[in-house]
């Protein structure tokens, strides 16, 4: 019998049965990655995958990308300045052409 036989005989699709690729570990690079970012606080997912690039670690961008979001990794805010409070006088108005 043959395989398309096979599986219209038991109702299933052929593609159901077909090799499936697996995902390689990514502890190691995950591990790297907070390592990194750890290091380097105000670095993004971009920033981190140029420096994981030039470590020897040639992985896409977009998997950085989403290795750094399932981390739960964020690019640290700067605190605000607060500003001095100084009273403002008001602008003074022209009294003629080209007067200030």
């Amino acid at each position: 019998m043959s395989e398309r036989r096979a599986f219209a005989v038991i109702a299933v699709d052929r593609s159901s049965i077909r090799y499936r690729g697996s995902r390689l570990d990514d502890a190691d690079l995950r591990a790297r990655l907070r390592e990194l970012a750890d290091q380097r606080r105000r670095f993004g997912d971009r920033r981190l995958h140029v420096l994981l690039r030039q470590k020897g670690h040639t992985v896409n961008r977009k998997k950085i990308q989403r290795l750094y979001r399932e981390e739960g990794l964020t690019v640290r805010r700067r605190k605000s300045r607060r500003r001095i409070a100084v009273a403002r006088t008001p602008i003074p108005l022209a009294t003629g052409p080209n007067s200030r």
